[in-house]
């Protein structure tokens, strides 16, 4: 079995790793790490786990654990790697923004991986670091990655996309409040968000020439969970050619689905899919694209990449079940 540790035990995503975990058929939680909780109940955090489990905070770590997932918040991973020594057999996955862009993979003599299965899934089976993507850039990447990957993008691509109020973490500011968030809408960093950039890097990883911009509007909805992206672009090719490109991309890809239908956010909460959908109007081809934010856009996909990167199959212990009820 793999030994697990988590570092940062009482946010979203943590939660979300060990309901994953707990039921994983080749790992085991070894500790859960969280200053502000040690010696506490899981379960009197992660509330829904109550009977589930008896693990309890710690503020101990076992630095021979086989991997570690760092669930703590963007500048913090990096702090906490440099206060706090692990094995050097020992995997760390990073769920932070640390680590995301080229300029930060180096740490400690070794690289971050950047952890999208769909496009480096070569690496992750070799790598012992690994960044994995933010929620707003999984879904976003995956839209547009079978069209880079064919040097088919070639002018600017227009992104609106809406998350749920759990992307902005668990601690309360005033945008997440009930009474603020209910029955409300709003973008925020229209232009600037910190997702651009990696973003940026992987559709020129995988067309170098791409030199042209993404404009993206990210908004707050009044829901939980989940990502609903939709971007456009100029593109002349019938659908019937784009749509062949977009499924020989994804053939080896267990949790990413191309629709002949349009897709409804609820097809993806509580599970580890992206649904994409293609419409083709005139010259404009639209890409919709959903996603789970707190697991194909978090914690899923990071123990999606441990079990590439333990040599496991891709989709161990994540065969979650969602619901439109």
């Amino acid at each position: 079995m793999i030994k697990v540790g988590i570092i940062g035990g009482a946010g979203y995503t943590a939660g979300e790793l060990i309901r994953i975990l707990l039921h994983h058929p080749k790992a085991t939680i070894d500790f859960i790490y969280s200053t502000s909780n040690a010696g506490n109940k899981i379960s009197n955090v992660h509330q829904d786990l109550i009977g589930t489990t008896d693990l309890v905070f710690t503020q101990q770590i076992n630095p021979k654990v086989d991997v570690v997932f760092l669930c703590l918040g963007h500048g913090n991973s990096k702090k906490f790697l440099e206060a706090h020594s692990f094995s050097q057999d020992t995997k760390i996955i990073d769920l932070s923004n640390d680590f995301r862009l080229s300029e930060d993979h180096l740490f400690n003599g070794k690289s971050f991986v950047y952890g999208l299965p769909e496009v480096n899934k070569k690496a992750i089976r070799k790598a012992q670091y690994i960044a994995n993507p933010g929620c707003f850039a999984t879904a976003i990447q995956l839209a547009l990655a079978p069209l880079a990957n064919q040097n088919l993008l070639t002018k600017d691509i227009h992104v609106n996309a809406v998350t749920g109020a759990t992307g902005a973490g668990v601690s309360l500011s005033k945008t997440t409040h009930f009474t603020w968030r209910d029955n409300n809408f709003s973008h925020y960093k229209s232009f600037t968000h910190q997702h651009l950039a990696e973003i940026h890097e992987t559709v020129r990883q995988l067309q170098s020439d791409f030199n042209a911009d993404i404009h993206f509007i990210p908004n707050r909805g009044n829901f939980s969970r989940g990502i609903f992206a939709t971007a456009y672009t100029y593109f002349e090719k019938p659908l019937e050619e784009v749509t062949a490109v977009y499924k020989a991309f994804y053939k080896d890809a267990p949790f990413t689905i191309l629709s002949e239908e349009d897709i409804h956010l609820k097809q993806v909460v509580n599970t580890n899919k992206c649904i994409l959908h293609l419409i083709k109007h005139n010259n404009k081809l639209l890409i919709t694209s959903i996603v789970d934010n707190l697991l194909k856009g978090a914690s899923g996909q990071a123990v999606q990449n441990m079990n590439l990167a333990f040599g496991l199959n891709e989709t161990d212990g994540l065969h979650l079940k969602g619901s439109i009820f």
